[in-house]
């Protein structure tokens, strides 16, 4: 075959010569044809040489025996190089089979692996983006696409939620909660030891996104309904009632599917709009309430249908229980959310009701800004307390530790010349307590500020129920401390081992995601966890029967 084709570029040549002989030379003709030539050789050494023209010539001849073999697959013969040898050792390669078994095999194909396919050309980036990227060498890495914001749900077990009315579901939900089987795998987004009972808690939580469904009243004009305040101390109702609004996996526009009625005004915006100052008179705001739910339970059978016990409101101005009283149902029945969680005075129940964190929130388009904190080895306060002076406590905790130790900053407004030298929030930081003080209500902005950046709070307001009580455990990462106790405060935390204080310090870090606003919600954060609550108060009124 070799000789053939040798003989046949002879006579090729011998014929172009004669044609030519004798006329003007044509060079790009000759070039033309001489290109077309060039490729066909090419082409030919593909099919008739062992290896490629370029591995022939790169070095003098090494003897290696027939029998042995190359990774594995490849007998060579005698004669190779060692460019040759080199080269085939970049691949695996799988033999030919040949026709004839009496034949020894001796070559072998590469198996080029897909990893070296060249990916199809984007087009070039825009201008911007390529002046942005210029002098940046670093890879960059594409983040992984965010998981879904709730777990997919067998299509049959959906069906049969469907099929029940929503009084059902809430009796299956609670059968289901009360025979959760144990956790026996950890969940990554779930710390057990912060929680009272993380098997309940699971249970009860893929119960929530498996069936709640909530109602939103429509009624009800700007600023007082339907418009979030989202900045200051009261920004929990506000954050509350923007997420709930624009959920899509729990709202529903069929009232009859809905398990809770959410009533959506804001108490910081109704005190804006009627409270007029220095008045101390609220019976405006609460006549307010009552006309409002007096219209909700004469427009719609749903208030009527269970006294507004199905229905819920989230309120943190210290106001918030105190505007309720004018109706009797709206006060007694209402599953209602409140900051000012005093059980004292007969309003809030707890059992019944929600005690809502007062999350202070200084820049609504970044609310999780400055959340973090230092090591326990960059702190060196014991203790750190600066607030107005209002309220029974805080005056009794000045008068027993203002300026008395070097290592417990207690002060009342920050002075300018501290401030400058240290901000409140690197106070904070550099605390290992941090002193939460009863104003004039209960709550505390403090309470979650400690949480935000990493110090144990401690909490000084009798009958008041830390947040998110039901299902997490605070004596894993707060210490609360009797007001007539104040006089021993040093002597209590003195008293806490290092080891069960970094405990406690693990713990407030790993709590911490249950009390942020995300703005866009994610599992388990405080959207979901104060939803949660609600939900957990709901299921507490449905009784199962005994059959």
């Amino acid at each position: 075959m070799k000789n053939l084709l040798e003989s046949l570029a002879v006579i090729l040549m011998k014929e172009f010569f004669r044609l030519f002989a004798g006329h003007k030379i044509g060079w790009k003709k000759i070039f033309f044809i001489g290109a077309i030539m060039t490729a066909v050789c090419v082409m030919l050494q593909m099919f008739i040489l062992a290896d490629p023209l370029d591995l022939w010539f790169l070095s003098l001849p090494v003897e290696m025996p027939s029998d042995k073999l190359l990774n594995g697959s490849l007998c060579l013969n005698k004669t190779s190089t060692e460019a040759r040898i080199k080269r085939l050792q970049i691949f695996p390669r799988a033999p030919i089979v040949s026709p004839q078994p009496s034949i020894e095999l001796n070559l072998s194909v590469a198996i080029q692996p897909a990893a070296l396919s060249v990916p199809p050309q984007r087009k070039s980036p825009s201008r911007r983006r390529r002046k942005n990227d210029r002098g940046d060498n670093i890879a960059r890495v594409t983040p992984p696409p965010p998981p879904p914001p709730y777990p997919k749900v067998p299509h049959r077990l959906q069906k049969f939620i469907w099929s029940l009315t929503p009084n059902e579901a809430l009796v299956y939900a609670k059968k289901e909660i009360e025979y959760a089987p144990a956790i026996t795998e950890d969940d990554p987004d779930l710390y057990a030891p912060i929680f009272r009972n993380v098997s309940v808690f699971t249970r009860s939580y893929e119960l929530m996104e498996l069936i709640l469904k909530v109602y939103i009243y429509r009624d009800g004009e700007r600023p007082i309904f339907h418009r979030p305040h989202l900045r200051g101390i009261y920004a929990s109702e506000g954050w509350f009632m923007k997420l709930m609004e624009e959920n899509r996996q729990f709202v529903t526009r069929d009232p009859e599917k809905a398990h809770l009625f959410y009533l959506p005004y804001s108490m910081r915006q109704l005190a804006m709009s009627l409270y007029v100052p220095n008045s101390h008179n609220l019976k405006p705001l609460s006549v307010f309430l009552r006309e409002y739910a007096n219209i909700i339970a004469s427009k719609y059978p749903f208030w009527n249908r269970t006294h507004g016990s199905d229905h819920f409101l989230v309120a943190c101005h210290d106001w918030g229980p105190y505007t309720l009283t004018a109706h009797e149902e709206l006060t007694k029945n209402t599953i209602k959310a409140l900051c000012n969680a005093d059980t004292s005075e007969g309003i809030f129940v707890a059992g019944k009701d929600v005690s809502l964190p007062e999350t202070t929130i200084r820049t609504p388009r970044k609310p999780l800004r400055n959340v973090g904190g230092l090591r326990v080895s960059q702190r060196p306060l014991l203790a750190f307390f600066a607030g107005n002076m209002h309220g029974r406590v805080r005056p009794t905790l000045l008068k027993y530790w203002r300026d008395k130790h070097d290592d417990m900053k207690i002060y009342g407004p920050l002075p300018l010349r501290v401030s400058r030298k240290m901000s409140y929030i690197q106070h904070m930081k550099s605390s290992k307590f941090c002193i939460c003080p009863m104003g004039y209500e209960v709550n505390s902005p403090r309470i979650i500020e400690s949480i935000y950046y990493e110090c144990v709070p401690v909490i000084i307001a009798d009958n008041f129920p830390p947040p998110l009580s039901d299902v997490i455990d605070w004596s894993t990462f707060s210490v609360i401390v009797a007001e007539k106790d104040i006089p021993k405060l040093r002597e209590i935390l003195v008293a806490i081992p290092m080891r069960r204080y970094l405990t406690m310090q693990i713990n407030v870090k790993m709590v911490q995601k249950h009390f942020l606003w995300n703005p866009r919600p994610i599992r388990y954060d405080l959207f979901h966890m104060i939803l949660h609550s609600i939900w957990t108060s709901r299921l507490s009124q449905i009784q199962i029967p005994e059959s």
